[in-house]
């Protein structure tokens, strides 16, 4: 067996120095990931809204922020702003497939429901909403959204997490 062919997954905390690799990941994914469901004024406009590496991880550190690793390198993150909402979730299109986004989105579970959160809140771009659909969220709204010139449809979607009995 190849360990190329399975690559080690693995999470750990944000830190400020890895701001300009998310920025690029960021990046990546809205380029190559929502061209189906974007014009390309669209992907750029969003695209840009993590240039600003300094705004990106002064957001990111605001939040409660994972990254998702293979075989060492960072290739995802995600981050939950207060205790149930899913703020951030980009994943590398070289990595898309591979379990980073289920393994970055369980773990959001986990920390707000350890947070006594109820619910899981995400606003999903239309590229992500068969993702989160298949995580058992469910839509509750379409919206439309401004960035810079441009206007973006998304979903704001919902999982109620189930309380865990403590012992």
């Amino acid at each position: 067996m190849n360990a190329a062919a399975h690559p080690k997954l693995a999470m750990r905390p944000f830190l400020p120095a890895d701001a300009p690799l998310l920025s690029e990941i960021f990046r990546a994914s809205v380029e190559e990931l929502t061209v189906e469901d974007y014009s390309d004024a669209q992907r750029e406009a969003w695209a840009a809204s993590a240039d600003d590496v300094e705004a990106l991880a002064a957001r990111l550190g605001a939040q409660l922020t994972v990254l998702g690793t293979m075989a060492g390198s960072p290739v995802g993150f995600a981050s939950l702003k207060g205790a149930d909402q899913i703020d951030m979730l980009y994943v590398h299109p070289a990595a898309a497939g591979h379990g980073i986004g289920t393994m970055l989105v369980d773990a959001l579970e986990r920390l707000a429901a350890g947070r006594g959160a109820t619910r899981l809140v995400a606003e999903v771009s239309d590229s992500a909403e068969d993702f989160f659909n298949h995580r058992g969220f469910i839509a509750q709204r379409r919206n439309t959204v401004p960035l810079g010139s441009e206007w973006f449809a998304n979903t704001t979607m919902e999982k109620k997490l189930v309380a865990k009995e403590r012992l």
